[in-house]
């Protein structure tokens, strides 16, 4: 398909306004403290997933609510001492599948804990992690208008918890290096490793490629497609509340947490994405606070790079992080 967003000239400069409520800040910090408040350890059960070089483990940890979130945490067999660890995010619809999935980060060296996304898992990789938690309003099909009437009820606000926890969660983790831990996702995984790099404390580096959940207005009028789709379902539906769904969501844009992550962070964008539209990964690239590139693939679509990127990802953690040891 062509590009049917901006010329990449004026996506490099684009910076659009920021739409963000006074108590951004203080709803996070509550809804982070009252999850921290569960304080049930993680559990780490080691799993055969017939890998000779590679330590598996079953992963419980509580996130939002003090609620069982599944994962899987993978660490090389050789490591002796801590090691630096990428706290991975999926993508819409993914679940946590299977372990021999999520080979590249330890087979690079590192310790890499996969977070399964609450509710979701049914539609590619099986999940393994249920949102007991319902909506006091109607949604459309789909997870991204749960609870959208209020931010306090809206989906994300579990999730992005969730996300934050797994970083608690890997640093707990003795084969873990506290001090060195990655965010890392693409699609919904980099709008939740986005949010992630703003929230959790004393993050290393972020990779994020083509995230999703930044730029709401903007989206909805450039795409119909996967998540954006589901909000302009809705809104098709419930026209008198246009400007109480963007008042939810604006706790929740990437941009907004792009504002707040200082760590240094490779952003990847494909310029003919008609899921991420290339505008919106720009604006929360543009406003994203610590130092940061971005890979950009002209002809390629909510792909991105695909396994291109891998080698710039690699080379990005060798540059931040060093030598792995």
């Amino acid at each position: 398909m062509p590009e049917t967003d901006l010329p990449l000239d004026q996506l490099r400069t684009y910076l659009p306004d920021r739409q963000e409520p006074a108590d951004f800040d203080a709803f996070w910090a509550a809804t982070l403290a009252e999850a921290r408040s569960h304080d049930r350890p993680a559990e780490f059960t080691p799993h055969d997933a017939r890998l000779s070089e590679v330590r598996v483990y079953d992963v419980r940890f509580p996130g939002y609510n003090g609620d069982p979130v599944a994962g899987w945490l993978l660490v090389p067999a050789a490591a002796r001492t801590p090691r630096p660890c990428v706290v991975g995010y999926l993508g819409y619809g993914g679940g946590r599948g299977f372990p021999y999935e999520w080979l590249t980060w330890p087979a690079a060296g590192y310790v890499h804990l996969l977070m399964d996304t609450r509710g979701q898992g049914g539609s590619l990789q099986p999940g393994a992690t249920g949102d007991p938690h319902g909506s006091a309003g109607s949604s459309s099909p789909g997870m991204v208008t749960r609870g959208i009437q209020r931010p306090e009820d809206y989906y994300y606000r579990r999730v992005f918890t969730d996300a934050v926890r797994a970083v608690d969660a890997a640093r707990a983790h003795p084969a873990v290096d506290r001090e060195r831990i990655v965010l890392a996702g693409g699609s919904q995984g980099g709008g939740i490793a986005l949010a992630a790099a703003a929230l959790a404390d004393g993050v290393r580096a972020a990779v994020i490629d083509q995230p999703s959940l930044c730029h709401y207005r903007r989206a909805l009028s450039v795409v119909e497609g996967n998540a954006y789709r589901e909000i302009w379902t809705y809104l098709r539906t419930h026209r008198d509340q246009v400007e109480q769904v963007f008042t939810t969501l604006s706790y929740f844009d990437g941009v907004n947490f792009a504002a707040r992550a200082t760590a240094p962070a490779l952003f990847a964008v494909g310029l003919m994405d008609d899921i991420c539209p290339p505008s919106t990964v720009f604006a929360a690239h543009n406003h994203y606070a610590g130092p940061k590139d971005i890979r950009v693939w002209p002809y390629n679509r909510h792909e991105g790079g695909g396994q291109h990127q891998v080698v710039h990802q690699l080379d990005f953690l060798r540059s931040v992080l060093g030598e792995v040891s």
